[in-house]
């Protein structure tokens, strides 16, 4: 049984050999940056802004891997959801909208 779990780590750790993009404490970072705090995950600038990490993330991915459609389908999901929850913010509050995109650095 022992092999079996060394096995199964080696093989995790081939196929996961550059870690994962998004960790706890990236997560934790980003809503303390944008968010009202660490634990606030529901406010809608940090929502936005791991939207746009996973965003830019997932655009580098494709620039290597053009034909990975699921991935292709996986970030127009995600920019459609930013972009409802911008279009919530700026019906709700233009000024926390205005500061979100300026800080965000969005186009619109």
């Amino acid at each position: 049984m022992q092999a079996d779990s060394k096995a199964l780590s080696i093989h995790k750790n081939h196929l996961n050999n550059i870690g994962m993009y998004l960790t706890k404490e990236k997560k934790e970072e980003i809503f303390e940056k944008h968010g009202k705090g660490k634990n606030d995950t529901g406010s809608a600038e940090g929502q936005i802004a791991l939207f746009t990490y996973r965003i830019s993330h997932l655009t580098e991915h494709l620039k290597n891997n053009r034909k990975d459609y699921n991935t292709e389908r996986s970030l127009v999901s995600l920019v459609g959801k930013r972009r409802n929850l911008l279009d919530y913010l700026k019906k709700k509050d233009i000024m926390r909208y205005r500061a979100i995109v300026k800080e965000l650095g969005l186009r619109k």
